[in-house]
């Protein structure tokens, strides 16, 4: 069966989440990034009884510090429906994530800067473990390549990303699933992320 089969067989998230770890990376990717609007809003509520995520789904602690990890994304969008979150841990600061967003529409919105973060009470909020916080910028040197930051209350960015904040929930050992909200109210439905192996 494929991710999407199991979805709509209303899998246990054990199964999906077995599933997923035994597929080769290529198949995870395809597999994560075939899920349409609807199969992502059910793998949420499935994904409601995985166990908590933390900061190392999104870089792994043996990846050194500064260092780039990709996820590839997809989310329940009509237009601009595939993208990048691209991560990294800051030297020094072991509680947060720092990142950005990469896009063929990042020239025209804007990199979509974000500090990721455990959310209140060590992650107990019932939307996810783990908040992508655009209220935050990242505050220190970026890794090479990574584009100049703005603050996302500047340009036509400030139309995606403004005061929004995205919660993630563990699928599997390289894929999650988020849910936006701005303002403390949902927009923009959902969004997959697969995160690229480890070379």
């Amino acid at each position: 069966m494929t991710l999407s089969q199991l979805i709509q067989s209303a899998a246990t998230i054990e199964k999906i989440s077995d599933h997923l770890d035994q597929l080769d990376a290529a198949e995870r990717q395809n597999q994560t990034l075939a899920l349409n609007g609807s199969l992502q809003q059910e793998l949420y509520s499935i994904a409601a009884q995985a166990s908590a995520i933390d900061l190392a789904h999104f870089v792994p602690d043996d990846i050194q510090d500064g260092r780039e990890v990709i996820h590839f994304g997809r989310n329940s969008q009509p237009a601009f429906r595939f993208f990048q979150k691209r991560w990294c841990r800051p030297t020094g600061a072991p509680d947060e994530l720092w990142g950005y967003n990469e896009a063929g529409v990042r020239p025209l919105i804007g990199p979509g800067y974000f500090v990721a973060h455990p959310t209140a009470e060590g992650g107990s909020d019932p939307r996810g473990a783990i908040v992508v916080d655009y209220f935050k910028l990242p505050e220190g040197p970026m890794p090479g390549g990574w584009p100049k930051i703005k603050p996302n209350s500047s340009g036509l960015q400030m139309f995606v990303y403004n005061k929004t904040r995205d919660y993630m929930r563990r699928v599997s050992a390289h894929v999650s699933i988020g849910v936006a909200f701005r303002m403390e109210k949902r927009i923009m439905g959902y969004f997959v992320l697969c995160r690229e192996e480890s070379p």
